[in-house]
């Protein structure tokens, strides 16, 4: 017939009525949380009832008289006189009347996942290997759960501050340059009191073994440490004996003071804008890096002019230090370091293995046991981390717990310097 509703209106299943009754809606709530658990069920407690809901579950289940006000309700009755009144089960029932069942249970084991493969995730970064002091800021990070109780979002943070932390130290550049130039242009992301901020200066704090920042003065200063916010003129680096051909103001300052025997100290602006720089000679691009100036002064006093090419870091290397050595390593130099064996020796090591391409140079375990047998009265080594390069070299320092500062092996050293 045109025009006319034809639909023909569904019949409610039989005893739907009964079911749907308001009086039994508290067992239904209470099987609804129940079943959404996750876990087995096998019997429910919905209550307290009143009289009309007690009445109600009794017809129901058929008893012959009212259950208690806190009644203890079988699943596998209930689930017979359900499906007996409406062909159904009680998910079904439950599901239709109150909403769909949940699983907590499967939930909570989802977020667990979530977070053990983040937190493992974070622990193999190849930052965190690369410095394995880093490892306690991953576990500090592990401590303090997950931001705003999500894991994706935590992670996204991690991946920003690590990062940030691949990037430094820093080219002297303002922070909000710095930002934008690591964080696809969110200038604002390292503002002082943003999440990703105080992510970053907690890893830093590790990284130098110094508390964590506390004013804004702390957190500036500890930027500047990091070579966000240097001057162009402020940053240095040692440097002897390098020879660079070529007529930019790098190669001549630098040349000049070598054939003078003199260190030269050699500005961030000097190493970025070089102009023409040249290293030629296998000689020349052997360059070995030392952590202390006085082994540098030792190796200008034993060769003077002659000084093969050498770069000193003053301890932990500033942007000006990091910049010349990836240069160096641009134009063909073999980079080879050493450092104090104590502590914050081997984690200054670690940062300059992972920041530029150089190579450990009497750094193992072996050296550091034929300099205790020298020198085996130093003082304590302080906090060890594991060496990337020599897994057996920390495990030797704690063994020994007795430091060994590059000074006392400088004649070693010196001697590798003289061989041709």
């Amino acid at each position: 017939m045109t025009g006319t509703d034809t639909t023909i209106p569904t019949e409610p299943a039989p005893g739907d009525a009964t079911l749907r009754r308001p009086e039994l809606r508290p067992l239904w709530d209470t099987l609804h949380s129940r079943l959404s658990s996750g876990r087995p069920v096998t019997r429910v407690r919905p209550g307290p009832l009143d009289d009309p809901q007690r009445e109600a579950l009794a017809d129901l289940l058929g008893l012959d008289r009212l259950p208690d006000a806190h009644p203890c309700v079988p699943l596998a009755r209930l689930e017979e006189a359900v499906t007996e009144l409406s062909g159904r089960t009680v998910r079904e029932v439950v599901t239709e009347l109150v909403g769909p069942l949940g699983d907590r249970a499967g939930e909570r084991r989802r977020r667990q996942d979530e977070r053990t493969r983040l937190w493992t995730w974070l622990a193999e970064h190849e930052t965190v290997r690369a410095q394995p002091v880093l490892s306690d800021w991953a576990a500090s990070c592990r401590a303090s759960g997950v931001v705003a109780g999500s894991a994706e979002h935590t992670r996204t943070l991690l991946t920003d501050a690590l990062k940030v932390l691949a990037e430094l130290p820093g080219r002297a550049e303002p922070l909000p340059v710095f930002a934008a130039r690591v964080l696809g242009g969110r200038a604002h992301a390292l503002d002082d009191g943003t999440p990703l901020s105080a992510l970053v200066l907690r890893a830093l704090a590790t990284l130098y073994d110094t508390v964590p920042p506390q004013s804004a003065a702390q957190r500036r200063a500890l930027w500047t440490r990091a070579g966000v916010a240097d001057d162009e003129l402020s940053a240095t680096v040692l440097v002897g004996g390098l020879r660079p051909a070529g007529d930019g103001l790098l190669a001549r300052v630098a040349t000049a003071c070598a054939e003078a025997g003199q260190a030269a100290s050699l500005t961030l602006a000097h190493v970025r804008h070089p102009g023409e720089f040249i290293l030629s000679g296998a000689r020349a691009r052997v360059v070995h890096v030392v952590e202390n100036p006085s082994v540098l002064a030792l190796a200008l006093r034993r060769f003077g002019s002659c000084c093969p090419p050498l770069v000193c870091t003053s301890g932990w290397p500033n942007s000006a230090a990091i910049q010349l050595l990836r240069m160096l390593a641009d134009h063909g130099a073999d980079l080879r370091y050493h450092g104090d064996f104590d502590g914050e020796g081997i984690r200054i090591a670690a940062y300059v293995l992972d920041k530029t391409p150089a190579r450990p140079w009497r750094m193992t375990a072996a050296d550091y046991r034929a300099a205790v047998a020298r020198h085996p009265r130093g003082p304590q080594p302080g906090r060890v981390t594991e060496a990337p390069w020599d897994r057996e070299l920390a495990e030797a320092m704690a063994e020994h717990g007795t430091a060994v500062v590059e000074e006392l092996v400088a004649d070693v050293l010196l001697k590798d310097l003289g061989d041709p």
